[in-house]
């Protein structure tokens, strides 16, 4: 792992939720061979989980310190600049997932995003922006466009080539890909009939309602997710991982 001036103890803990995120990711199906999660360290610098298939990080498998600002360190994948670009943008961020979630790719495809439809989807009201080129992001001009597009939103899909999500935590950032897939399930299945049974959509009102953090919403998605991963804490034992 890439030397940084931060207590030993505290990167470890935090490389070891990566790998647990990352894993956790892949196991969903919202991941494969691409995609790749982090977590905020500080203002300055951020951890990226090992730069392969996320579902084959191994235990103890290290990832990388990036900066914020500056050149991505040998071996860090060239996309991992749309974390820096929200890392820049959002102090509220604590973490980071690009992933492939299959229907949302398939539903961007149309240039359409998941609508709030039921209460996944009311997580990213009044909708989840939609960048509509398919291209790699591969230049830091193209990151920065990207998360611009997204703006303040929990999510950004990428016409064709998966999504962008973002949370103040690992755990947070996990369920809300989750989220975001399934509302891309039940709007892609809504669509098939929707000519003929015109779909109910939450108001931006019904959305803020909804999209509640209560009742341990968040903590049940990622116990859920991430149960049996081999470097996970005992959920009671174990709080989440904040920047």
């Amino acid at each position: 792992m890439t030397p940084a001036p931060f207590p030993t103890a505290d990167i470890a803990e935090r490389d070891r939720a990566v790998r647990v995120a990352a894993r956790t990711l892949a196991r969903a199906g919202l991941a494969h061979a691409y995609g790749h999660c982090s977590v905020r360290l500080d203002a300055k610098h951020f951890l990226v989980c090992a730069a392969r298939p996320m579902g084959l990080i191994g235990v103890g498998e290290a990832g990388t310190v990036v900066p914020v600002d500056g050149p991505l360190p040998d071996g860090v994948l060239g996309e991992v600049r749309l974390h820096q670009a929200i890392y820049r943008s959002r102090s509220e961020i604590g973490a980071v997932a690009r992933t492939m979630p299959p229907r949302t790719m398939s539903l961007s495809t149309l240039r359409r995003t998941p609508r709030a439809l039921h209460g996944p989807g009311t997580y990213f009201a009044p909708g989840v922006p939609l960048w509509d080129d398919p291209q790699l992001v591969r230049t830091d001009a193209q990151a920065e466009a990207v998360i611009a597009a997204m703006g303040t939103n929990a999510a950004v899909v990428m016409r064709g080539n998966g999504a962008v999500v973002a949370a103040d935590t690992l755990e947070a950032m996990v369920a809300l890909t989750w989220y975001l897939e399934d509302a891309a399930r039940v709007d892609l299945d809504v669509l098939a009939l929707e000519a003929t049974y015109p779909a109910a959509v939450l108001d931006i009102d019904a959305c803020r309602a909804r999209a509640t953090r209560s009742g341990r919403i968040i903590e049940r998605m990622w116990e859920y997710l991430s149960a049996g991963d081999p470097e996970r804490h005992d959920a009671s034992a174990s709080p989440a991982v904040r920047a």
